[in-house]
């Protein structure tokens, strides 16, 4: 998916602040960008183009966004036939609701201005959704000339992409051989008679959580970063790309597996998954 930089959205103040904690936090307001600024829709159409006749696959921001604004609408006013009531939303689903992609590729430009005509300046970067890594990157100016923006970016990119391209290719390829990056996070409930420490056949629950991953995991690839008897947080958790079953695995369905796991003898352990981000899985043990 193709959005504006958050430099691009806040020179132009296309901006949404809100207090978190006493502090103001500023993100961009992508439904406002693309109403009110005539030029975003026809840089992304266009330099989608190019990366679509590269072969990649895009969603459409603009119709996501759209989509995501038109479900909240709904959310509003459905109700129970029987008794009126609302649909029940925690502020951790209204959170969740946003545009989520395994890829974002965001685009920055600047037009430049001299005797003879404009020119623009541009960077691409594509971030790993999962990991906010960086994994390509490409920048560049055109020459002077007449055309319209969407069009004199179109062409930079055409002729800067072929590095951003390469770059692409060798993080998928690294994908494949290496497995996706996520981070897992275990937590107990306070509710819950045990923790972390517990001993099952003479081992504790985390060192048996660790065996699981080192038999599940991409070269049993997995970092124990931090760890206490109620928490354990593994950094750098390389999951498969795909199943057993040919089907596409996310952080969700590996840690699924590891809650299924959990709740068969001898741990019959009760435990609940929750995500936050596409990188970034939870599971709390001791009930749902």
């Amino acid at each position: 998916m193709i959005l504006p930089s958050d430099n691009w959205c806040n020179q132009r103040y296309f901006m949404t602040s809100f207090s978190n904690q006493g502090s103001t936090v500023k993100v961009p307001n992508y439904q406002q960008a693309f109403m009110e600024d005539t030029e975003l829709p026809q840089v992304i159409s266009k330099v989608g183009g190019v990366l679509t006749e590269l072969g990649y696959s895009l969603k459409d921001a603009e119709q996501e966004i759209k989509s995501i604004a038109t479900k909240t609408a709904e959310d509003n006013v459905t109700s129970s036939k029987t008794s009126g009531a609302a649909l029940n939303e925690t502020p951790l689903d209204v959170l969740k609701r946003r545009v989520k992609s395994d890829i974002v590729v965001q685009i920055w430009w600047q037009l430049n201005r001299d005797s003879k005509g404009h020119s623009a300046s541009f960077t691409l970067e594509a971030f790993d959704a999962y990991t906010n890594k960086r994994i390509a990157t490409s920048t560049g100016t055109t020459k002077t000339s007449k055309e319209i923006i969407p069009v004199l970016l179109e062409q930079a990119v055409k002729e800067n992409i072929k590095p951003f391209d390469e770059q692409m290719s060798r993080w998928y390829d690294e994908q494949k051989k290496n497995g996706r990056e996520i981070i897992l996070t275990v937590r107990c409930w306070d509710s819950w008679e045990n923790d972390l420490e517990t001993e099952y056949g003479g081992n504790e629950l985390t060192d048996c959580i660790q065996d699981w991953l080192a038999q599940h995991t991409v070269n049993a690839t997995y970092n124990l970063s931090d760890g206490t008897e109620t928490f354990a947080q593994f950094e750098q958790v390389r999951i498969p790309l795909f199943d057993e079953r040919g089907r596409a695995m996310d952080a969700r369905s590996f840690a699924t597996e590891l809650r299924k796991y959990l709740q068969k003898p001898p741990y019959n352990i009760t435990s609940k998954v929750m995500m936050r981000g596409l990188g970034e899985v939870i599971i709390v043990l001791g009930e749902k």
